[in-house]
């Protein structure tokens, strides 16, 4: 074999390598995320306008080293500018998927959980889905103002962005929401429910990633949560219930069903495992890491596949 083939045939392999890679969560990288996220001079909570502002704008600079197109969608409430940060992939497509998480924390704390993993989530998702072939158009948003007091109102960020689609006529095959998808207990009696007898179907240990839809979920729903089964990057149990049950409608896939949209939640429970919600002690330190990047990964490879 000559030297020019074995050049060319060493350059394929490194190139093969490194297309490989950058389609695989990187723990190093979702730890630098986290730190950014969460370590930060100030909280991210409504009051810190400042913070919150900063944390848009990294948000931004990571979008913008891999997206197709990168924007703000700014709204005012009580005389304060909020912002969504909004990158997409496939912009050749009409239809379009939503990935959304929000950014902001509920009072003075790091809010890793919740909801700086799903945050993470979407920033890792960004890296991996550059240079993609997809089926659909793919928007990434990263929300403000989910938390209290805006929780359930029309000054929620993903409220904001559901009405905006629905008044443009956008075509929406679906939503997903990552909402705290970084916390992990194999221990039994970790995980508990708002029934008591769903521990009889779904075991006491919270070692598992949760799909979350309501009854009569719609197509997209139904064909991301099989799709995402069937890739068994992670143990996951899919849970289907009214949205009078408390916790099915926690986070900000409520909006995208109140305009009509099929939706789901892909999260950890929240306080139904992780103690730390709402709490001083929900830090980076007390994530699981390793399962988190399977639970993006799981995603990546859903959103390419459907």
């Amino acid at each position: 074999m000559t030297r020019s083939k074995i050049l060319i045939l060493s350059l394929c392999l490194l190139s093969a390598t490194w297309c490989k890679a950058a389609t695989l969560p990187d723990t190093v990288v979702i730890k630098a995320h986290l730190k950014t996220l969460t370590k930060t001079p100030r909280y991210r909570s409504h009051q810190n306008i400042d913070q919150l502002n900063q944390t848009a704008d990294y948000i931004r600079s990571v979008f913008k080293k891999y997206a197709d197109s990168v924007y703000i969608q700014e709204y005012t409430v009580d005389q304060k500018i909020y912002k969504n940060v909004i990158c997409s992939f496939g912009t050749q497509h009409q239809k379009r998927i939503i990935a959304g998480a929000h950014y902001d924390s509920c009072g003075e704390q790091e809010g890793a959980d919740d909801n700086a993993s799903g945050v993470t989530g979407l920033l890792e998702l960004a890296r991996m889905l550059k240079g993609q072939k997809l089926n659909h158009r793919i928007d990434l948003v990263a929300y403000t103002l989910e938390e209290p007091p805006y929780f359930r109102t029309e000054q929620m960020g993903s409220y904001i962005h559901a009405k905006w689609l629905k008044s443009n006529k956008i075509e929406v095959y679906g939503m997903l929401s990552l909402e705290m998808i970084g916390y992990f207990k194999t221990e039994k009696k970790s995980q508990s429910y708002p029934l008591g007898i769903l521990s009889w179907f779904y075991g006491n240990k919270g070692d598992y990633i949760t799909v979350v839809k309501k009854f009569s979920a719609g197509k997209f729903a139904n064909n991301f949560t099989s799709a995402f089964k069937k890739g068994n990057t992670i143990l996951t149990k899919t849970f289907s219930g009214p949205t009078s049950l408390p916790g099915i409608d926690f986070s900000d896939h409520l909006n995208y069903w109140k305009f009509g949209y099929s939706a789901l939640m892909i999260t950890d429970t929240s306080f139904y495992r992780n103690k730390n919600y709402h709490q001083v002690t929900d830090t980076m330190e007390t994530l699981d890491i390793n399962r988190m990047a399977k639970v993006i990964d799981g995603v990546f490879k859903t959103l390419v596949k459907i």
